[in-house]
Order: structure tokens, then C-alpha cells, then sequence
């Protein structure tokens, strides 16, 4: 029986005092930097160790300045369960040789938190079985714009800031980040270690120019303003909308960089405002944020600005009458059951322009009704599960196949070693072509399935196997020997 290594490293801790601590079991592969494990001699904590030591020493400076200037984000305990918001580095790791490998941090229960990016979409919430309150989701924006104030009153800045690298508590909206060690760290004086990504479609339109290196409180502020826009108007991005034009089809990030903000006071030029956007719905003061934070020329809000905001909009929101889930801002009503109501009133328009079309884009109408669309969907699933059956036959019959073809050619040998080596190396190369054709062929017909990868090892067996029927056959293998030897 072969005995578990033992990984033990030095943990350093802020106040100075240092302690020998167990590596355990493999937790995450993590990213590019480096894997998740278990922290066997603390119980709820884990480390992060690095994948390579040669950024041993800058590794070392951003990890003790972390360690130094750590931000006011407390763990919160709701009807009993701690919940922490960020996995901030609670000790620098040091291995035998004084290299600088890693760190402990407290140990985040992922299966109780989720993607920021699920709760934007209706559609995600239901399927996922998550909270259709819109209270919730402001809330989920409070909490957000809470820990980046605490990190930018520190000096510190996310960059990489976008709901994909956000997590939230399913239960409580309550806030869980990770990675921290790829923030902008503010070190002693006038140090700092910068950040390393950051991401279109959240990057500020004068940071264009830059690198995410030289970015900082001015990344963070967009980023977090397109957030919570997002957060408060069912997931519709800041600089998305209906183009004004067919041509000239820009990227969000490219309407970012033109100032393409097309919910603010004035018209943009270039796209009005989604159809479904409850963004006039809001109060007079968050529009007014908005349209510091989107708009040329303006000061964006402070996530702190932001925070005073979303808990004013909390302490003031209106549950609707209609449906309990939903809340407004204003007098103006609710906007959510505006845009289901006009939503609703679209379908039925869409249904009744069906009706009195023969053909919707060359297509037969009746062939566009919801029984004959799921039919043929049906059928389709019924011949994608037939050619996955068959491609799945296939692969077995062919590793059987070239796996007992010197048995399945062994009865003619003597006719083919009549044929002499020329004839059959042509049938060889024959066979070769054959075989390239054959996976040439099948993945025109099994997309899903079009791995080059395993059909580049299917040829390889295939030739293999090829050559030793021809080797075996004509008794070359002692030939072979003695020239090799």
C-alpha cells in the first residue's frame, strides 16, 4: 500500500507569528494561477497554492500587502450560518526552500452561492429555482456596491469587475468573492500591485487605451454602475439597444467606447432603448447616476454614492399590488408589469400577423403553429438520437474491426503474399486513403460529435493496425529484427 505524501508548508500571518500547516485533499484545479486544497490543520479555511514559484518574490510583496491592509468586509451570520463575503487572504505560504507558494484563505461553500449572471434573467431564475423578488435583486446590488466601497476605501480595486466573477448567496443576496490576489492591491506608500484582466463589455470607454495594469478606481466605478443597471432592469446592458440602422453593427464594447448610452436624458444617435427596458420607470436620482456614470464629461458616482442610493431605493421601493414579486420606485407605477403586459400584447399581435400571412418568410404558416414546431422537433431529436446510436455502433464495430484484422486476414494470406509486397502495399495505401475519406465523411453528418482530436486517433489505430497485418502476414517481423539489430 503506498502511503499519502504529507504536504506541510510554513503559514506567516499578519500579526507575525507563524505555524506549520498540512496541505489536504484537492478541492478545485482552480485557474491559471493555481489550485484550491484543503487546509487540513484549520478547519472552514483552505489554501490556494500557486502553480509556478518563479513570481515567488512579487507573489510575496502583493500577498503581504494584503495581508497588511485588509478591507472592512465582515462575515455575516443570518438564523445561524456564516456567511462569508470574500475569500481574503489570512496567510502567506511559504515552502522548506522560503519560496513564497501560496496562501490560506477561509473557505467559501460554493454550493450555496451562485453566478451573479444567473439572477439577470427571468428565464435563468425559474429554471434554476431561484428568488423572482425584485427586492432581492436590489438588494443583490446593496451588497455588491457595500464590498467594492470597502475595498476602494482601502485602495484597492477589483478591475476584472463583471457578474460572471461575482458570486451571491442563493438564500440571502449576501455577496461571496474570490480571487482576490488578481485585484489592484495598494501597497505601503506609493506602492501598488496591479491587476492582470479585465474584460469587454465593462471596460470604461477612456480605459481603451490603456492596459488593465494601469487601471483602477475608474474601471471599478463603470464596471459597478453597469452592474447594478443590469441588477435593476433585467439583465439589459447600459450600452445595448435597438440599432437606429441595419449597417454598421457595433460591438457592446465598441458602443461603450462611442458613448452609445441609450437611456440617459438625450436620444443616442446610434440605437434606442431596449423595447422591454423599465429603465423610465426608475427615480429621478438613480437615472441621474446613471447618466453620470454612462455620459462623457461627467464625475461617475463612488461605489459608496452608490450604496447610499440602492439603500435608499430599498428603504423606499413599493411592493406591487399585481403580482407580490414585483416592486417600483416611482408613482409612476410598476415597470415590470408593464413590460409583461406589453410583452404579452406583442405575442398576440405577432400571432394575429400569422394568421393573416400565408407564409411567414417563405415558410408555410401551419407549419409555424406550436404542435407542428414541436413535432418536428420531435422527429429531429428522434434522428440526432438514432445518428448518435449508430455513430456510437459504429465506433465499437470499427475498434473491433482493425483490432482483429490480422485474424480476419490471416485465411488469405497465402493468396495476398501471392500477390507480391507491391500489390499489397497499394491495397494498403488504398486502405489508408479509405479510412481518411470515412472520417472526412461522418462529420458532415454528426456535428456534435466532431472531435478531430479522437478521429486523428482513429486514423492513427487504424494505420497501426494496417501495418502490423501486412508486417505479420509476410512474416517480416525476424527481417525487421535483424536490420534493426
Amino acid at each position: 500500500m503506498i502511503e499519502e505524501k504529507i504536504i506541510e508548508y510554513t503559514a506567516l500571518y499578519a500579526d507575525g507569528h507563524h505555524e506549520r500547516i498540512r496541505i489536504g485533499e484537492l478541492l478545485n484545479k482552480g485557474g491559471a494561477s493555481g489550485k484550491i486544497f484543503r487546509d487540513a490543520s484549520h478547519a472552514n479555511s483552505v489554501a490556494k497554492i500557486y502553480h509556478d514559484t518563479s513570481k515567488s518574490d512579487a507573489n510575496r510583496k502583493k500577498l503581504q500587502a494584503m495581508l497588511q491592509n485588509r478591507p472592512n468586509i465582515p462575515t455575516i451570520n443570518h438564523e445561524g450560518k456564516e456567511y462569508i463575503q470574500i475569500a481574503w487572504p489570512t496567510a502567506l505560504l511559504e515552502d522548506d526552500q522560503g519560496y513564497c507558494v501560496g496562501y490560506l484563505m477561509p473557505e467559501i461553500d460554493t454550493t450555496q452561492a451562485i453566478s451573479l449572471d444567473h439572477l439577470m434573467q427571468k428565464a435563468v431564475r425559474q429554471k434554476l429555482g431561484l428568488s423572482e423578488r425584485y427586492v432581492d435583486r436590489v438588494f443583490a446590488a446593496y451588497n455588491i456596491t457595500a464590498v467594492v466601497a470597502a475595498l476602494h476605501a482601502c485602495g484597492h480595486y477589483i478591475v476584472d469587475l463583471k457578474p460572471s466573477n461575482v458570486s451571491v448567496y442563493k438564500k440571502t443576496m449576501l455577496v461571496a468573492l474570490f480571487d482576490c490576489d488578481g485585484f489592484s492591491i495598494k501597497g505601503d506608500e506609493t506602492a501598488r500591485y496591479p491587476a492582470e484582466y479585465v474584460s469587454e463589455e465593462y471596460i470604461y470607454p477612456e480605459g481603451m487605451s490603456q492596459t488593465c495594469q494601469a487601471m483602477g478606481e475608474e474601471q471599478d466605478k463603470f464596471a459597478l454602475a453597469v452592474i447594478i443597471f443590469k441588477l435593476l432592469n433585467e439583465g439589459i446592458h447600459p450600452f445595448s439597444g435597438a440599432p437606429r440602422k441595419n449597417e454598421d453593427m457595433l460591438s457592446i464594447q465598441e458602443r461603450i467606447a462611442g458613448y452609445h448610452y441609450a437611456y440617459g436624458i438625450w436620444p443616442d444617435t446610434y440605437q434606442a432603448p431596449h423595447p422591454y427596458s423599465i429603465h423610465d420607470y426608475f427615480d429621478k436620482a438613480t437615472m441621474n447616476m446613471f447618466e453620470r456614470a454612462f455620459t462623457k464629461g461627467n464625475e461617475r458616482p463612488t461605489a459608496l454614492e452608490w450604496q447610499t442610493q440602492l439603500e435608499y431605493i430599498l428603504k423606499h421601493l413599493k411592493q406591487c399590488k399585481k403580482d407580490h414579486n414585483h416592486s417600483y420606485f416611482t408613482p409612476k407605477g410598476c415597470g415590470l408589469c408593464m413590460v409583461r403586459d406589453k410583452f404579452k400584447l406583442d405575442v398576440e399581435n405577432f400571432k394575429k400577423k400569422q394568421e393573416e400571412a400565408a407564409t411567414v418568410r417563405g415558410m408555410d404558416r401551419k407549419s409555424l403553429e406550436t404542435k407542428n414546431i414541436v413535432r418536428t422537433q420531435k422527429k429531429k431529436e428522434q434522428i440526432n438520437n438514432l445518428l448518435h446510436y449508430g455513430y456510437y455502433v459504429f465506433l465499437a464495430s470499427y475498434l473491433l474491426f482493425f483490432t482483429f484484422l490480422y485474424k480476419l486476414l490471416t485465411p488469405f494470406g497465402d493468396l495476398l503474399r501471392s500477390m507480391g509486397i507491391f500489390a499489397q502495399m497499394i491495397i494498403f495505401v488504398l486502405g489508408v486513403g479509405a479510412v481518411n475519406s470515412l472520417f472526412d465523411y461522418i462529420p458532415k453528418y454528426l456535428p456534435s460529435r466532431n472531435n478531430p482530436n479522437l478521429f486523428s486517433m482513429l486514423r492513427i489505430y487504424a494505420l497501426v493496425c494496417l501495418l502490423i497485418a501486412f508486417v505479420a502476414l509476410n512474416d517480416l517481423s525476424a527481417d525487421l529484427w535483424q536490420l534493426a539489430q
